[in-house]
């Protein structure tokens, strides 16, 4: 077990690495807490001193395009109908069905951990035993979870250390609970603020095996070790590195040009009034007149010249149009707005604009699929020693398949030109009856209509009885069944 120094040490330097430091910038932005909101303005006043402006507007406005960008990753992802979890064996497809496919609270997590992912870097999942028995897994927030390599551990062993703020009490202070997790076991403390680290008190066993359960009928309490440390880490690439990089000074640009066009509007809402041959005691009566009563006085030669200032709205648009265009591109994102008007739209340029979502997710698939493999090894154990089985990981592979919007009046069209179509090849086979054998031509029409011959075989009448029916038919228009005249 690590010691509380060591574990107050290790978060420490885990707190002031520059990984931790990006993933909290990540977290910062997918929270809409921007760095425009600690925007401050200044100027040299009369004595030449640096002062903050707090007379002028300043209007601080964080446009969350980062949160919208990692959104759409998680639900592109996993945005597809089918099962992602496949086998082709059967019962062990049943059971993946039931532990990921069909399971809304482990699709939960992995989609908190696919988000977690793309904002921070790389996320964690940990496993747990649920009340049924069953591996389940949490997402864990990737900014409390410090890896520690047993060549830094004095017990020579790989920890996992995962701390997490429990509460804030009365007084304001932050009450973390710390876990310390070894491949036998895992050890609680708690940390008030950045104070000392203390055993936690409140946890009934400390430490605490891996897994715990009783046996009906049985007062004892029985324990199991996984044998190795349930964290399992997700990157978002080999840098793990947020998607935020690429498209951040962009943000930061757009926030400020809407922003300082608010400001403007606000500080240059007012006319300015230039007066000559004023009579009065001083400028502040005359800026109480213009107020209050609508009435300076002026001398013989005097008067007043309203002005007003034209804000740059024009040119500050195309800026902001042109940021949000690159936030997009670079960001490899879905532009909506792009898209204008939708049902006018056809499907090649719905399409396109999927392309660079399509290319980023992909990136990220080929590392969750990395993930998942660990993951269903586990799980895999697990089914192994329940069912007396010997099914291997390599019988598991992962698929994942996307909905695309898409222009339904385009789609109803090309269902009709290609219904149409069908139609015209199928007449043309039943014009072709006298020269193919039937056979042929109902193979020829499955294949057209997508149908599975083999399947409705059977259930085609025979070449012989057709023949017979035939005859019967001929038969009966020379000879009537009744044996009236065939005239008649």
């Amino acid at each position: 077990m690590l010691t509380t120094e060591e574990i107050k040490m290790f978060i420490d330097e885990d707190a002031a690495s520059l990984k931790k430091h990006f993933a909290r910038i990540g977290e910062r932005y997918f929270d809409g807490d921007h760095d425009i909101r600690h925007y401050r303005m200044f100027y040299f006043n009369a004595d030449g001193v640096l002062v903050e402006d707090t007379t002028r507007a300043n209007v601080r406005i964080p446009h969350p395009f980062f949160k919208e960008l990692t959104e759409q990753g998680t639900q592109y992802t996993l945005s597809g109908d089918e099962p992602f979890v496949l086998s082709d064996i059967p019962e062990l497809q049943e059971e993946l069905d039931r532990r990921f496919n069909n399971n809304d609270d482990f699709i939960d997590e992995l989609s908190g951990a696919i988000a977690d992912c793309q904002s921070k870097g790389f996320s964690y999942m940990y496993a747990l035993k649920d009340s049924m028995d069953n591996m389940k897994f949490i997402c864990a927030d990737s900014i409390g979870v410090v890896e520690v390599e047993a060549r830094f551990a004095d017990d020579k062993k790989d920890h996992v250390i995962y701390w997490y703020v429990d509460r804030i009490d009365k007084e304001g202070h932050r009450i973390k609970k710390i876990m310390d997790w070894d491949d036998k076991q895992v050890y609680h403390y708690v940390q008030t603020d950045d104070g000392g680290i203390e055993t936690d008190t409140s946890a009934d066993i400390n430490p605490r095996p891996h897994i715990l359960y009783q046996v009906e009928g049985d007062e004892k309490t029985y324990y199991e070790n996984l044998g190795f440390i349930p964290f399992f880490r997700l990157d978002n690439n080999k840098k793990q590195v947020s998607n935020l990089k690429p498209v951040k000074e962009l943000i930061d640009d757009y926030d400020l040009m809407a922003s300082s066009l608010s400001n403007n509007l606000i500080d240059f809402d007012h006319p300015l009034y230039a007066v000559k041959g004023f009579e009065g005691d001083n400028l502040d009566e005359l800026q109480q007149n213009l107020k209050t009563k609508k009435i300076i006085g002026v001398g013989d030669n005097g008067g007043v010249e309203v002005h007003t200032v034209s804000v740059p709205y024009e040119a500050r648009k195309v800026k902001l149009e042109l940021d949000e265009k690159n936030i997009y591109r670079f960001g490899m994102g879905l532009n909506l707005s792009g898209l204008k008007d939708t049902a006018a739209t056809t499907n090649i340029a719905i399409k396109a604009a999927y392309s660079l979502l399509d290319l980023r997710c992909k990136h990220l698939e080929r590392n969750i699929k990395r993930f998942l493999r660990k993951i269903v090894d586990v799980v895999i154990d697990e089914i192994n020693e329940k069912e007396g089985t010997a099914y291997q990981t390599s019988d598991v592979y992962f698929e994942f398949t996307h909905e695309v919007m898409s222009n339904e009046q385009e789609n109803k069209q090309n269902e009709l030109t290609d219904a149409q179509r069908k139609q015209v090849e199928v007449n043309i086979l039943l014009g072709l009856a006298n020269v193919f054998d039937q056979e042929t031509i109902i193979q020829s029409i499955c294949e057209i209509l997508d149908m599975d011959y083999e399947e409705i075989r059977d259930k085609l009448p025979k070449e012989e009885e057709q023949g017979t029916e035939e005859a019967e038919q001929e038969l009966n228009k020379i000879v009537p069944e009744d044996g009236g005249d065939p005239d008649e």
